[in-house]
């Protein structure tokens, strides 16, 4: 990819950084690898926090925007919210986190819906949930770089299309070998959330698969980052089990 070519900008709009519980990537490592790869912005979307992202967006260089974003748990399954000023609590409902994103002036999207491998996905959600999800939300991961098979991608671009949202395509990196794997083509300038949603109309998706390998790795980095004393942050009142 050429950034800036023509007026477009290149977005991959879900990414880890070593702030959560499930990636070992430094912040600074994450922005030199956008940069070599030619992204114009990347958001950063830790689970349940904004340090990462914060700290990415201080050091980007000219050229590379970092959107400050995050990857809540909802009681519903994910949803992430982008251009945040604080965190998003998890524990809410899926309706509750949107309101509480688009109330900072933030976006909300749904990412790898259909993942059946995922708690976290809306796979098992009743369809009038969904519909209701639909109406509120701003776009939804019609290709997420990480989901193992290719049917749970297809019918989250078929009900993107159906409920007439943008799609995109996010690398839902959670190392190094992944940032902008997967991403999306759009006109820009894109310099805030008004920009990006108006864009998101027009969005053109690029596809790529996570390796296996970085795939596999995920147990090892979740006890690596549990002996660091980096576990998942929890709903205010969840008691786990051990304490």
């Amino acid at each position: 990819m050429e950034a800036g070519v023509e007026g477009r900008v290149f977005v991959d709009l879900h990414c880890h950084s070593a702030a959560s519980f499930d990636s070992l990537s430094p912040v600074s490592s994450i922005v030199r690898t956008a940069v070599q790869r030619g992204l114009t912005h990347l958001a950063i979307t830790d689970h349940e926090r904004l340090d990462g992202a914060l700290e990415a967006r201080d050091m980007a260089p000219p050229g590379l925007e970092i959107i400050v974003g995050e990857e809540v748990r909802s009681t519903d399954g994910d949803v992430i919210g982008l251009y945040l000023t604080s965190p998003v609590p998890p524990g809410l409902s899926a309706l509750e986190t949107v309101a509480a994103i688009h109330e900072q002036g933030g976006l909300a999207g749904i990412p790898h819906p259909f993942d059946r491998f995922r708690s976290s996905g809306l796979a098992g959600t009743a369809n009038e949930q969904l519909e209701r999800l639909a109406a509120e939300i701003d776009y939804v991961e019609a290709f997420n770089a990480r989901v193992p098979y290719a049917a749970a991608n297809e019918r989250a671009a078929a009900f993107a299309r159906s409920h007439k949202l943008a799609g995109v395509a996010a690398s839902d990196a959670h190392s190094l070998l992944e940032v902008g794997i997967a991403y999306t083509v759009l006109p820009g300038p894109i310099s805030g959330a008004d920009d990006l949603r108006a864009a998101l109309t027009t969005a053109s998706l690029v596809t790529g698969r996570a390796s296996f390998l970085a795939r596999g790795m995920m147990p090892l980095v979740k006890v690596i980052q549990r002996l660091r004393g980096n576990r998942r942050i929890e709903p205010a009142g969840h008691r786990s089990a051990t304490g």
